[in-house]
């Protein structure tokens, strides 16, 4: 009576556990659905699906970087190269402000020098006095109104600028009105100037093209090349900084889609069947490309 007691109990939990089983066919019998469920134990594989972890945008790195040296590198997790291009950035605006402030002082120094050494009025008292050498065919009489006071200290720039022009040839440059940038670039360029300068002598001075300049006008030139070094460093700086910019930006978008292809994931469940029971284990696959 007892056995057939635990035989009946044994067939009512194997049908409980069948209706639970979809997947498993039993057939009631105790000792064939035992034999059914064990067979049955498997390891599957339930909707394994492939991802990428953090993808990189390669066009926002590359904005991120056209605008920030090294902050797309740096969106890209390649810190190496974020701290190069940002080093590069400091160094060349570093290195721009500081030229240009050199140029700027010897700028301001070279400008003071000629203030004080050079004159327009002692280059055209010696034009005009000198008319008949450097071109014989002209009248000073035709300038007249070269100098706007009995002391021939102050001179008018347009009738100076036309006795250049009808002199020509030795004199190949009309001067530019003081203070302008390129008053200040003729006057210790051009050998036309030279006589301009206090320490060449007088308007009775004999000089031609060609003569020793004056040693003002090689100090002044040498003083003004100066500054153009200093300014010539701080463009190249600024060169350096756009095109840290360009560089930075195309890196950052190659940088973060090498990134994108580094590390590939696999995100799926594992399924494991024992007897009635199914067990699901989540599974995180990496795989690293190099």
């Amino acid at each position: 009576m007892l056995k057939k007691t635990i035989l009946l109990l044994c067939v009512g939990l194997t049908s409980i556990f069948a209706q639970q089983k979809d997947s498993l066919a039993l057939s009631g019998n105790f000792y064939l659905d035992n034999q059914i469920s064990f067979n049955s134990t498997f390891k599957g594989d339930d909707g394994a699906v492939s991802a990428s972890v953090d993808k990189k945008n390669p066009l926002l790195a590359g904005v991120f970087s056209f605008i920030v040296p090294g902050a797309g590198e740096f969106y890209a997790e390649s810190y190496w190269k974020s701290a190069l291009f940002i080093a590069i950035e400091a160094a060349a605006i570093t290195t721009n402000i500081i030229y240009n402030g050199h140029g700027d002082d010897q700028t301001g120094r070279f400008e003071d020098y000629a203030n004080g050494h050079w004159s327009a009025a002692r280059y055209a008292l010696w034009t005009i006095t000198n008319l008949d050498f450097l071109n014989p065919g002209l009248s000073r009489d035709d300038y007249a109104g070269l100098f706007l006071n009995a002391e021939k200290t102050q001179v008018d720039w347009s009738v100076l600028n036309k006795m250049e022009r009808d002199i020509g040839t030795y004199y190949s440059h009309s001067l530019d009105q003081f203070g302008e940038q390129q008053y200040y670039e003729m006057i210790g360029k051009y050998r036309q100037f030279v006589p301009g300068w206090d320490d060449f002598g007088d308007e009775n001075t004999p000089y031609v093209f060609g003569d020793p300049v004056s040693p003002n006008f090689t100090y002044y030139a040498g003083e003004r090349a100066k500054a153009n070094d200093f300014y010539n460093v701080a463009r190249t700086a600024l060169i350096v900084v756009v095109t840290n910019h360009i560089v930075s930006a195309i890196d950052a978008a190659l940088t973060a889609s090498a990134y994108n292809h580094k590390i590939e994931a696999k995100v799926g469940l594992d399924s494991r069947n024992i007897g009635f029971y199914t067990e699901h284990t989540p599974r995180l696959d990496l795989k690293f490309n190099f």
